[in-house]
């Protein structure tokens, strides 16, 4: 009998609990609803236009005032976000607030390990942790919206954004995902320290041909549900707020124009309701894939398809208007892209406190969040080999000697895709060995190289000289934050040219340009002509897409 009234109490309260969510959804929609039918056309497309704050603000307040504009990239100044909110909601014709928005990666100002590092803890508990010290960070500076997690599969070294993922492993990814989404948005995503995540990048953008960044993808269906799906299809279900669409198309359909994955995965068997938003400017990028006629068409297949804010290419904010002008969009096809952008405002509170708190006591950089960085740097550390059991350092040793140009690198002691982390913040090595042996070790620090790729080698006696004189060699070796990240893939003509066996002055007459020229493909300082591609392609016979990066 006992057992009977416990069953019946959790049934009733079940009942309770779904009817309370529905009459919440219902009071949701009711409110995006009235909000939406008080709206312009020109209103509509203005919540889908997503722009860059950096540069001149004063062109941003005409547009807020006007209802252009529905959220603002990279402004970071409290009292700047205020000012364009209070623009937005109590001077603009609708009220409607903007949604602030940034790169939030490994850290907002207290920095953490890299993302493929955050992976190598293989703990997730502690990586939501440091996403909720970096959600707290972020909204004391007005940011309500960050791009990330990246949860692209990661499987091609030559891929520039390695580092920003969490590595190759499809379940891995799924747990890190559901980690930084839960830090990011907390229990309660009204509360004004909580912000949006954004999953990105949807869908394959790790697995394009050559490791070439915005190159096309063939991902056979088995694939694409087995590997790269999964941790995305978990980030939704851990009710993440927006994904963000990939540069990359998919036999021949630009993921930002891909119908079948934003209305038929996403929006059908997902049952997702929150944003989906372009990467930068990747409407207008289909036209380069070839799937766009223009911009007006790129707008069309974009809106069509599934996509609901246009990340700085204005194409939607251009366009819309006249489509619908002349039938070949519907407004109701309008109307479902701004309802979603609409239910993310609401879901943040942004209709009752627009506001950044300027008076708050900040957490920013507090004893508490530094030690989760320390604890999640600890656990993120790998040892590959420890020969003669050398680590731990002994306790015997007088001298050690430093070497290598990161051993003092305090702006790529950050790591890439570092926007806000600040160099005189951060703990190198060399000055974290000083602090921690004081005068019982003689520290002696020789770079070696100035930097990972020159080839100087005039230091190397000065290295040789002071080796032979210490107990202990140290080398942090590596590559510099500038190295990875976006448009920073790995793959280059050296390969082919060594395997060739040509030199670079071989290669230069081979091609008949410049020596200085080729050094100039090879430091990522200019991209060939399309002449010159087409002689790289059939002299060292590469793949034309490959050189050209399409």
């Amino acid at each position: 009998m006992y057992m009977k009234k416990i069953l019946c109490l959790l049934y009733l309260l079940s009942i309770f609990c779904f009817s309370h969510a529905q009459n919440e959804n219902t009071y949701l929609e009711q409110k995006i609803d009235s909000t939406l039918s008080g709206m312009t056309i020109r209103e509509k497309a203005g919540q889908l236009n997503q722009l860059d704050g950096r540069g001149t603000i004063e062109n941003l307040k005409i547009l807020i005032r006007k209802g252009e504009i529905g959220s603002v990239m990279n402004v970071t100044e409290p009292e700047i976000v205020n000012e364009l909110q209070e623009i937005a909601y109590k001077q603009s014709r609708t009220g409607i607030p903007l949604v602030f928005t940034r790169d939030v990666v490994h850290g907002f100002k207290t920095m953490l390990p890299i993302p493929l590092g955050q992976a190598a803890t293989f703990h997730p508990e502690l990586i939501q942790k440091g996403a909720r010290i970096a959600a707290i960070e972020a909204t004391e500076h007005g940011v309500r919206w960050s791009f990330a997690p990246m949860i692209d599969i990661s499987r091609d070294a030559r891929w520039g954004r390695i580092a920003e993922s969490f590595g190759e492993d499809t379940y891995l990814t799924e747990q890190m995902a559901v980690a930084v989404v839960n830090g990011f948005q907390g229990d309660n995503l009204s509360n004004p320290q909580s912000m949006a995540a954004c999953a990105k990048h949807f869908i394959g953008y790790g697995t394009v041909e050559g490791g070439r960044d915005y190159n096309s993808t063939h991902i056979p269906e088995r694939q694409l549900r087995d590997v790269y799906l999964p941790p995305f299809e978990k980030a939704v279900k851990a009710n993440c707020s927006s994904i963000m669409t990939s540069f990359n198309d998919n036999d021949g359909i630009p993921a930002t124009g891909n119908k079948k994955l934003l209305k038929g995965i996403l929006r059908k068997e997902w049952k997702f309701d929150g944003v989906v938003v372009s990467d930068w400017g990747s409407v207008t990028e289909m036209i380069k894939h070839g799937f766009a006629e223009d911009r007006k068409d790129a707008a069309r297949k974009a809106i069509e398809a599934g996509l609901d804010m246009d990340m700085s290419s204005k194409a939607f904010i251009q366009n819309i208007e006249e489509l619908i002008a002349k039938g070949i969009i519907t407004e109701e096809t309008l109307d479902n892209a701004v309802r979603n952008v609409l239910r993310l405002k609401f879901r943040l509170g942004l209709f009752d406190n627009p506001y950044t708190d300027i008076n708050k006591k900040k957490e920013t950089y507090s004893d508490k969040h530094l030690a989760i960085a320390k604890k999640i740097a600890e656990e993120s550390v790998v040892l590959l080999k420890n020969e003669n059991r050398t680590l731990p350092l002994s306790p015997k040793i007088k001298s050690i000697l430093i070497v290598g140009p990161l051993s003092d690198a305090p702006h790529d002691q950050l790591g890439t895709w570092t926007m806000d982390g600040e160099t005189e913040r951060t703990q190198t090595p060399v000055k974290a060995l000083r602090e921690m042996y004081g005068d019982k070790v003689e520290i002696h620090f020789v770079k070696g190289l100035e930097y990972s790729r020159d080839k100087n080698k005039m230091n190397f006696n000065k290295v040789l000289a002071k080796a032979s004189q210490v107990d202990v060699i140290i080398a942090f070796i590596g590559e510099e934050a500038i190295l990875s990240g976006e448009a920073h893939c790995l793959a280059d003509i050296k390969l082919r040219m060594y395997e060739m066996g040509l030199t670079q002055t071989k290669l230069s007459e081979l091609l008949n340009v410049s020596p200085s020229r080729v050094s100039e493909y090879f430091l990522g300082k200019c991209e060939p002509t399309l002449k010159v591609a087409r002689e790289i392609s059939r002299k060292l016979n590469i793949d034309a897409n490959i050189v050209l990066g399409v």
